[in-house]
């Protein structure tokens, strides 16, 4: 079964449920032609490897802790805290304890 995204006006929960934590859990939220809401999940010490994405692309932070090492640096986000990266930016995550993020990512055509 396809996951259903959210329509235009939807409300989005975001939070994660009690058992999401056990093992890395990302869930596209909303896709369009130009962008896409994914909510991500990261466990502690749970790493995504260094990888690029073609758009630009925010992360922000709603619970816990994570580092993302880009440009050569190391930066935590905390709860509230956000990041911006530039289309085609290699970059790196990794948990320091149990975290939800909302990435965006805009899509190139």
């Amino acid at each position: 079964m396809a996951l259903q995204h959210a329509a235009s006006g939807e409300l989005i929960p975001l939070k994660r449920g009690d058992d999401d934590i056990a093992h890395f859990t990302s869930v596209a939220l909303a896709k369009t032609e130009n962008m896409e809401l994914i909510r991500l999940v990261l466990p502690k010490d749970r790493d995504m490897p260094v990888h690029k994405v073609d758009g630009e692309i925010t992360l922000l932070c709603l619970q816990g802790e994570i580092v993302c090492d880009a440009y050569g640096n190391s930066t935590v986000l905390r709860p509230g805290e956000m990041l911006y990266l530039l289309g085609g930016v290699p970059h790196g995550l990794r948990a320091n304890e149990d975290a939800v993020a909302l990435l965006t990512i805009l899509l190139k055509h």
